[in-house]
C-alpha cells in the first residue's frame, strides 16, 4: 500500500552482557559477578516493539546444543565456528510495552535440557505514524460474495504459518527484495477510506510493474498463490518459525515446495490486491509476530 512518507534504514549495533551462572542481568551492563565463561551479545543496541533481534552467545567449552526461550517462544541456536559463538533470531512484538523481557538459554536438546540461564533485555517504546489511504471500497468492506473465499484464505494462512519447520535454512545477511526505494514504513497505523483497520506490517517499496523481485534469504517456498487483500503473493519459511512475504505480485515465478536461494528472482511486481498502485510489499514474521524487514536487513549476522 503505497505511502508518501519515507522511511530511513535503521541501524544497528551490539550490546554485550557478560551472563552469571544461574542469574538475572541488566541489559543495561555487565554483570559484576565471576566470569562463568558465558556471553552474550545482542543487535540491535535499542530494542523496540516491533524489532527483529538477533541473539549472540559464547558459551563455555563443551556445549554442544543450546535453545532459547524469548517472548514465550522457543528457538534453537546454530554454532559459527568463526565467531566461536551461538546464534539466532528472534523478535519483539509490534504492539509489546516498555520494559524488561527474560531471554532463557538452556544447553542440550529438548530431552536433555539443564535448568535455565535468564537474563533480562530492556524494550523501549517506539511511536509509528499514522497514515490515511484511499483504496477501492471493496477492500474495506468486501461484498458477501467473496466473504467465503477471504475465509478459506485466513484459513489456509493460519495453517501453514502456525507451522514452525525445525531446519534453520536461512544463511549470512538478509537482503532488500528489490533494489528501488522505500515508499512506506513499517508500524504505521493505517486508515482506509476513513476507517483505522490495522498498523502496516511490512515494507512497501516503489516498484514499477514487472519489477524483479528476489528471496531476502534462502528457504522454502510454502505459499505463492493469488489472494484477495494480498494479491499474488509468495510466502517463504527460513526455518525456526521465521517468514518473509513478498505481495501484489503481477506474476509468480515459483511454486509451493520450491527451495530457494538468496536472491533467487521469485516473480515480476505488480498492483494487484488491496493497492493504491504498483509496488511491492515486503512483510516479516517470527512465530505469529511481525517485525521490520529494514532492521532484519540491517543486521549482521554470521555468514556461514
Amino acid at each position: 500500500m503505497k505511502i508518501l512518507a519515507r522511511f530511513p534504514i535503521a541501524t544497528v549495533a551490539l550490546f554485550i552482557v557478560t551472563v552469571p551462572m544461574v542469574a538475572q542481568v541488566a541489559a543495561q551492563g555487565a554483570s559484576k559477578a565471576a566470569d562463568t565463561g558465558w556471553r552474550v551479545r545482542w543487535e540491535p543496541q535499542q530494542l523496540v516493539n516491533g524489532s527483529p533481534v538477533l541473539f549472540r552467545v559464547i558459551a563455555p567449552a563443551g556445549v554442544t546444543a543450546l535453545r532459547g526461550n524469548w517472548a514465550d517462544r522457543a528457538f534453537s541456536f546454530r554454532f559459527d565456528r568463526a565467531c566461536n559463538c551461538w546464534y539466532a533470531i528472534g523478535g519483539v512484538d509490534l504492539n509489546a510495552l516498555p520494559g524488561k523481557y527474560p531471554l532463557r538459554l538452556q544447553v542440550g536438546s529438548k530431552e536433555t535440557e539443564s535448568p535455565a540461564f535468564t537474563f533480562n533485555v530492556t524494550v523501549v517504546k517506539k511511536r509509528y505514524p499514522t497514515t490515511v489511504l484511499s483504496v477501492a471500497p471493496g477492500f474495506v468492506k468486501p461484498p458477501e460474495e467473496v466473504e467465503p473465499r477471504i475465509e478459506q484464505e485466513q484459513a489456509l494462512k493460519r495453517r501453514l504459518f502456525a507451522q514452525i519447520s525445525p531446519e534453520t535454512l536461512w544463511v549470512g545477511r538478509f537482503a532488500s527484495p528489490v533494489t528501488t526505494a522505500v515508499s512506506g514504513g513499517f508500524g504505521a497505523a493505517r486508515t482506509y477510506n476513513g476507517v483505522k483497520k490495522s498498523q502496516h506490517e511490512g515494507l512497501d517499496y516503489h516498484a514499477a510493474v514487472g519489477t524483479t523481485v528476489s528471496a531476502s534469504n534462502a528457504g522454502t517456498v510454502i505459499l505463492a498463490r493469488p489472494l484477495y487483500y494480498e494479491g499474488n503473493c509468495v510466502v517463504i519459511d527460513h526455518g525456526d518459525g521465521l517468514l518473509t512475504f513478498y505481495m501484489h505480485f503481477s506474476e509468480i515465478k515459483v511454486k509451493e515446495g520450491d527451495r530457494v536461494s538468496r536472491g533467487q528472482v521469485l516473480g515480476l511486481s505488480g498492483g494487484t490486491g488491496r493497492v493504491t498502485g504498483p509496488h511491492l510489499h515486503f512483510a516479516v514474521r517470527w512465530q505469529g509476530l511481525y517485525l521490520d524487514p529494514a532492521t532484519l536487513i540491517a543486521l549482521d549476522p554470521p555468514s556461514q
